[in-house]
């Protein structure tokens, strides 16, 4: 292992240490997100950690490159890197577990929704606009399991942020992704693969976004 894979694994390992206390001590509220929250901005700021060399962008037909960081071993608690093309558009979806999202380099549009129906009718959805939220370096946002946003990328160069969930991709099978316009909804499909770092091992399945 380099000596910057060693320095990362370190400072991610010990995050999220801090992060599992926050969690154990507290029940997962808009307040102890932003706590959490802050210990992702933290890794976001070590941006050497997130080199271009260690976690390339995504390929000239590809616009989203992820990588899997650190997972826990019942799957929960899962750190990814999100290297995504301007291009990129993620529609309105919720995630079903707590999201903390950190901007390592670039510009990331944040949309938010309120969802307007009862979601008792099967495949029909109603949401308002709400709030936009730009995720750039040094800024993030933090989701509790049923918030509703969308992900734009826009400008010139690839985006790098880091994104923390509750549990990992891979487990999130109940994902919803709503069409604003037809007032539509379907589970989120299956989407990009996670990958590791350079020379780390190999790429594994995962949800998208």
């Amino acid at each position: 292992m380099s000596s910057s894979a060693s320095r990362r694994q370190q400072v991610v390992s010990d995050a999220l240490s801090r992060v599992h206390k926050i969690l154990a001590s507290e029940a997962v509220t808009r307040q102890s997100l932003d706590t959490i929250l802050d210990e992702v901005k933290q890794l976001a700021t070590q941006s050497s950690l997130w080199n271009e060399s260690d976690f390339p962008p995504p390929k000239p037909d590809e616009y989203q490159a992820r990588y899997l960081i650190d997972q826990g071993d019942d799957l929960t608690v899962a750190l990814y890197l999100n290297v995504m093309r301007p291009g990129k558009f993620v529609p309105p979806h919720d995630h079903t577990t707590w999201a903390c999202i950190a901007g390592v380099a670039g510009d990331e549009y944040n949309t938010l929704y309120k969802r307007l129906d009862n979601g008792r009718e099967p495949g029909k959805a109603t949401l308002k606009t709400g709030e936009e939220i730009l995720v750039g370096q040094g800024g993030g946002v933090a989701l509790l399991a049923d918030d509703i946003h969308s992900v734009r990328v826009d400008g010139d160069l690839p985006v790098r942020h880091l994104h923390l969930y509750g549990r990992a991709l891979e487990t999130l099978s109940q994902r919803t992704s709503f069409d604003f316009d037809a007032e539509t909804c379907k589970t989120m499909d299956i989407g990009v693969k996670s990958r590791v770092a350079e020379g780390e091992g190999e790429s594994m399945e995962s949800n998208s976004d």
